[in-house]
């Protein structure tokens, strides 16, 4: 025989539902069922946690389980968090098929995203976490301050560079380096910007010092 539920102990439960939409009890009961739960009213509940931010978009939310009540937070994805930056208006989501999500968004919205996103992103940094985001965006359909999302990546990259080439000729610490590219209320420097520093470090130095072939 399987062993005894024990009520108090802490249970995850992740299901993926419709924001701001009662799901069919059909459903949850498989999952919540076992754990002496109603799933008419845990789908209230999650309806009513996912109803003012979540409306409308797919979502994975999280329920935590104890002493058979259940406490509900959402778990957003990158897409569903790009689709909500976007603020596209509301739509009857069985009437309107086939949604493009061709609108723009500041890449100022892909860092705070890359931000929320960071703990459950495989890159190292942030910069990395910033391009998987971008990645997000082109499968989305979506362009990041007017441009391309695979541009923004590229620059991302160019400016990364730079930084191994700051490094190189300044003898400075990583820490300096990329302070000297990425702020973290501005963000990063355009690369206009960052080529102008490249130029300011080959005047200073002598462009003979510039060890071009890394650019």
């Amino acid at each position: 025989m399987p062993p005894k539920f024990d009520p108090s102990q802490v249970i995850d439960v992740y299901v993926r539902v419709t924001g701001g939409e009662v799901g069919a009890a059909s459903s949850l009961a498989p999952k919540i069922g076992p754990l002496g739960l109603s799933p008419k009213k845990i789908g209230e509940d999650i309806a009513k946690e996912t109803a003012k931010d979540w409306k409308g978009l797919r979502v994975t939310v999280k329920l935590t389980v104890q002493n058979r009540q259940a406490k509900v937070s959402v778990v957003p994805s990158a897409a569903a968090l790009i689709i909500k930056a976007l603020k596209e208006p509301e739509r009857d989501r069985k009437k309107t098929k086939n949604i493009k999500h061709n609108g723009n968004i500041a890449l100022d919205d892909v860092i705070e995203i890359a931000k929320v996103m960071s703990s459950r992103s495989i890159a190292k940094d942030l910069s990395g976490t910033v391009k998987e985001i971008l990645g997000t965006c082109v499968s989305v359909g979506c362009t990041v301050d007017g441009k391309d999302p695979k541009d923004l990546q590229q620059e991302i990259k160019d400016v990364m560079r730079l930084c191994v080439l700051c490094l190189g000729l300044l003898e400075k610490s990583s820490a300096c380096a990329l302070k000297l590219l990425y702020d973290e209320e501005d963000g990063w420097m355009k690369s206009r910007d960052a080529m102008l520093l490249l130029v300011f470090v080959g005047l200073k130095l002598g462009l003979d010092a510039l060890p071009l072939h890394l650019v």
